[in-house]
């Protein structure tokens, strides 16, 4: 089935939580008591160091998740996001794109840190896919979602543009960038994509996420988008003052069903 939204009309799309998803998410937004369940792995791509998040799911996995991170790097957010998805079933591993060590605080730090990846997109897409490699090489499973989160959601579109991660059956962005640079497009076999979006989100409007429905529809892309109402950019941060809780339970619950149909 494709899923598609009018360039005039955002959907909402609205999943009774299971008790399963809303006792993981009441204990999630405590973001004080988080004590990580897996582990920080150290990996090297082409000489550089690189530390990633991974945490299995156990012996019946029922697939994997690559977390993509935000601006700032891998840190408890995604580490949390990885340990609440092992909760599900999934093994996850948060894959580090900017480097060990390399966490950026300060606003013109994050902007420097994606610029970069932004200017120079086959050193992006090499990370992910090393990021991918040591995934699967620690133990998750080959069947794989890659998701992101703002920065990350526009790297895990860009992967899926690109066509060359393997074994990859969906890609999903949380408050993502979604514009595509101009020489790249989506191909007719590009696997399913879920976009979670704010509808109060200032930095990529709604007018974006129509144009990127149009060129899925036209694509023949399998996609499904959902935009909750009055949730700004990055509602889904635990603890930040854009937090927005009916936005961030809902489009997690679609994309637990999302991993469901596609894993």
């Amino acid at each position: 089935m494709r899923y598609k939204i009018p360039a005039t009309l955002p959907i909402t799309r609205i999943l009774s939580l299971s008790s399963l998803t809303l006792s993981t998410l009441l204990l999630s937004t405590t973001a004080y008591a988080f004590t990580p369940s897996g582990e920080d792995i150290s990996y090297d791509v082409n000489g550089e160091r690189f530390e990633g998040y991974f945490v299995s799911a156990g012996e019946n996995a029922k697939g994997s998740v690559l977390i993509v991170h935000d601006w700032d790097g891998v840190d408890d957010y995604e580490r949390q996001r990885a340990d609440m998805l092992a909760e599900q079933g999934y093994d996850a591993f948060a894959v580090d794109l900017f480097g060990a060590g390399n966490r950026p605080q300060a606003t013109e730090d994050k902007q420097a840190a994606t610029r970069a990846l932004y200017e120079d997109r086959e050193r992006m897409r090499a990370l992910t896919l090393a990021g991918l490699a040591k995934a699967r090489e620690a133990g998750a499973d080959n069947n794989t979602v890659i998701m992101g989160y703002c920065f990350g959601g526009a790297v895990a579109l860009e992967i899926a543009r690109s066509g060359e991660a393997t074994d990859v059956a969906a890609y999903t962005s949380f408050h993502g960038g979604l514009g595509t640079p101009e020489g790249q497009a989506y191909s007719d076999d590009t696997p399913p994509i879920f976009i979670a979006h704010g509808g109060a989100d200032e930095s990529v409007s709604l007018e974006d996420v129509a144009t990127l429905a149009g060129e899925l529809e036209a694509a023949g892309v399998t996609y499904e988008v959902g935009i909750y109402s009055g949730a700004p950019h990055a509602f889904s941060v635990f603890g930040s003052d854009r937090y927005h809780q009916r936005a961030d339970e809902q489009s997690w619950a679609t994309f637990n069903q999302w991993l469901g149909e596609m894993l």
